[in-house]
């Protein structure tokens, strides 16, 4: 009995040992490994095919066939407030129309020409960007002042999970929710400040149907909710990294017509 006893305690004074920074730090890690390791880290570009959907008020808004190229910029410093791609969004059989972020500025292009993207919807990009789980695990994770804490366990649509909080040196929190099983993330939820409103948004990011996509688990099927409203679907039905996208992917036309912004 005294043996049980002891065991018992010590079985629980291990348990107790990992802190949840270190709990937190270890399922960060174990979810790196399993998307891919350091060919996840050392991804440079991917390209992604499927059909997009845009929501308002729960009702389809825009439908689309998709293909999305990303590109990840070398050599920036300040990840914490610069984003660190550029992206190029196809849309339509023929990619007939696009949409183009970069660094510092983004564009609608259509045979009309090129039109600025307001800087309220690109300030909305950007944040949605440096606060998405999997950019900050292939870009943000070295930033200092990067705390991790483990929520503990629970249980998600019937699946285990692990729920981390990432925090950045400017208080912005990610909570994340990582598969026990197959350890990357199934979903993530921040809160905004709208510009206009200056109403508090929950932002919910769901990720599905992993596959793997030249040696890195990436999911082909990504939601996206405001308030619990849906407001984007991405179903890829195929995917690719290191593909050396041409840099005039995130270059607009020499010959285009320049709009005025809306």
């Amino acid at each position: 009995m005294r043996v049980a006893v002891s065991l018992l305690v010590f079985s629980c004074c291990c348990g107790a040992a990992e802190s949840n920074q270190d709990r937190a730090k270890r399922i960060i890690q174990e979810c790196i490994d399993a998307l891919g390791g350091d060919r996840f880290m050392h991804m440079v570009d991917r390209a992604e095919e499927g059909r997009a959907y845009s929501f308002y008020h729960e009702q389809i808004s825009g439908r689309s066939i998709a293909k999305t190229y990303t590109h990840y910029l070398p050599g920036v410093t300040d990840t914490a407030n610069t984003v660190a791609v550029e992206v190029r969004e196809y849309f339509g059989k023929h990619q007939e129309s696009s949409v183009l972020f970069r660094q510092n500025d983004a564009f609608e292009l259509t045979f009309r020409g090129a039109r600025p993207i307001t800087a309220e919807r690109f300030n909305r990009y950007k944040e949605t960007t440096l606060r998405d789980v999997l950019y900050i695990l292939r870009v943000r994770m070295r930033e200092p002042g990067m705390i991790l804490e483990s929520r503990g366990a629970d249980v998600l649509d019937n699946r285990p999970v692990e729920i981390v909080d990432i925090i950045d040196a400017q208080n912005r929190t990610t909570t994340v929710y990582f598969d026990q099983i197959y350890k990357w993330p199934v979903r993530q939820v921040f809160y905004r400040r709208d510009e206009v409103t200056k109403e508090r948004n929950e932002e919910v990011t769901t990720y599905t149907k992993y596959h793997d996509i030249g040696g890195v688990q990436w999911p082909l099927d990504v939601h996206r909710e405001r308030n619990g409203d849906k407001i984007y679907e991405m179903f890829s039905d195929s995917g690719k990294i290191n593909e050396n996208v041409k840099p005039e992917t995130f270059m607009l036309p020499s010959d285009i017509k320049l709009l005025k912004p809306q």
